[in-house]
């Protein structure tokens, strides 16, 4: 019995199994043959879209070719037109070209024949000047070279004159403007700059309380006299003079020193030999401090700073030297101000001019010692100490002692003129005034045409008369530029001098 269920079981199983694969056969064959049918019925659709997509492209593609042909026909219609209208340019062209090559060969016809013409003409012109220059040879009685040598002499001579003249003009012209601009600037200078005008005196003469302290001066037998000359290596001038002792000396240091020390004896009334070594050794020292100290304050006031001690020292003892008058430390503070200034005004470097215009003269304090002039030792000097070769430069060409000069020299030169040469700063002796002006004259009187030379406004012109019948209007130009020269190379003076050439002319005549 349980067999037999199992047995249903399993047939019953197999029959579902057979019946649902049969199902599902039909039910997939349904799906194949509606997919199929939607398949045809989508290509039918898509050949007939593809169709009418080809029906429209051919006819797009026919109206683009009637497109394309129409205008191919166009521009071949605008080329036939064009090509025509370049023919019928290229045709009036050539018609012209022609007209022209017959109107150029009528004109080389006309120019053969002008030219034949003028030839003619050239030759007859030729007859006729060599007839006339054979005439004006008879008639000069000169050969046609002479001629021409004469007539090249007279324009040499006329050229060589209207350069001169042309010459003469544009000196005075640059020098006018030169001097305007150059007074303008030492004008501005000068006015920035106020200092005092000379008043001391190469002399010193020291006051005594009484006619008997020179006895005690002198001392026993001259012992004291003697003891202070040795100690100060000065002369004592002790003469008829009441109540003062002068004291002479080449060296301004030494003579301070003896000053000093003799002022103090006289106020101390202790006067013998060893009292004397040692008040001259304490007077040697005041005055070394206050050397020192003066060439301080003179850089301090003029604005330089970073000087060495050796410069400063011999800075300073220019406070006792004198230049005709002028005291040598005031005239070279004054040269560094005025150097500074003209610098300013050139748009130089101002503190280089300021540092070379104090150390100008700083040879002087040496050149009792040293052999040279004092531009060249002051330079050497300088050199040793100062790192600027711009400094070293000016002070030793501001006397234009070297082959080379720089703007410096210039800068320096002027401001020591101005500050030595301006009314009231030195005195000059009467004897060396009077030989100024002779050696002045003299210079003058040596050139050949010079009749007579006055010497005027203090040696500071010179004018000169001439003999007309030597000298020429343009010799007296020439004249004048080389007395310049030759008082530049020859004299030494303070400022400029000026050189006035005067030629007389006259004309006579008489009325009968």
């Amino acid at each position: 019995m349980g067999v037999d269920i199992i047995l249903l079981y399993i047939s019953s199983f197999i029959i579902g199994v057979v019946l649902g694969g049969i199902v599902v056969f039909f039910f997939r064959r349904m799906v194949i043959n509606r997919q199929l049918r939607n398949a045809q019925r989508k290509a039918a659709r898509t050949v007939a879209e593809a169709r009418v997509e080809a029906k429209d492209l051919l006819q797009e593609a026919k109206e683009e070719g009637e497109r394309i042909k129409s205008a191919v026909e166009a521009e071949q219609r605008e080329r036939r037109s064009e090509i025509q209208r370049q023919e019928n340019r290229l045709s009036s062209k050539l018609e012209s070209a022609d007209r022209r090559i017959e109107s150029l060969e009528q004109r080389e016809r006309n120019l053969t024949n002008k030219e034949k013409n003028t030839e003619a003409i050239r030759n007859e012109l030729t007859e006729v000047r060599d007839k006339q220059l054979k005439q004006l040879e008879l008639i000069s009685g000169m050969s046609s070279p002479e001629a021409k040598q004469v007539l090249l002499d007279r324009i040499e001579t006329e050229l060589h004159e209207e350069t001169s003249r042309r010459l003469r003009g544009w000196e005075e012209k640059l020098k006018d403007e030169s001097d305007a601009k150059a007074q303008e600037i030492l004008a501005q200078v000068i006015q920035r700059c106020a200092s005092e005008v000379v008043s001391e005196t190469s002399v010193i003469s020291v006051p005594l309380p009484s006619d008997e302290m020179k006895g005690r001066l002198i001392g026993r037998e001259g012992r004291n006299i003697r003891a202070l000359e040795q100690a100060t290596a000065v002369d004592l001038i002790i003469d008829d003079t009441p109540e003062a002792v002068t004291i002479s000396s080449f060296d301004p240091v030494r003579r301070e020193v003896a000053r000093l020390a003799l002022t103090k004896l006289i106020a101390d009334g202790r006067i013998h030999p060893a009292r004397i070594e040692e008040v001259v050794g304490k007077a040697k020292e005041e005055v070394d401090a206050t050397i020192y100290s003066a060439g301080e304050q003179a850089a301090q006031q003029v604005g330089v700073h970073g000087l060495r001690p050796e410069i400063i020292r011999l800075l300073g003892r220019l406070k006792y030297r004198t230049s005709l008058g002028q005291n040598v430390l005031a005239h070279s503070i004054e040269v560094g101000y005025l150097a500074g200034m003209i610098a300013s005004e050139l748009g130089a470097n101002a503190t280089i001019a300021k540092r070379a215009g104090l150390l100008h003269d700083i040879g002087k304090a040496l050149d009792r010692e040293v052999e040279g002039t004092h531009a060249a030792i002051g330079a050497d000097v300088v050199k040793q100490w100062e790192k600027s070769p711009e400094v070293v430069q000016g002070i030793a060409e501001h006397h234009f002692e070297t082959t080379n000069t720089s703007v410096w020299a210039y800068i320096i030169s002027a401001a020591d003129a101005i500050s030595s040469a301006r009314p009231g700063v030195r005195r000059e002796s009467i004897e060396s005034y009077l030989k100024r002006l002779k050696s002045l004259e003299d210079i003058a009187n040596g050139f050949k045409g010079v009749e007579k030379s006055f010497a005027i406004q203090a040696g500071r012109e010179i004018r000169i008369l001439v003999k007309p019948e030597e000298v020429d209007d343009l010799g007296a130009m020439r004249l004048a530029r080389d007395i310049v020269k030759k008082i530049e190379e020859n004299l030494e003076y303070p400022g400029q001098i000026k050189v006035i050439v005067l030629r007389e002319t006259r004309a006579v005549d008489y009325a009968k």
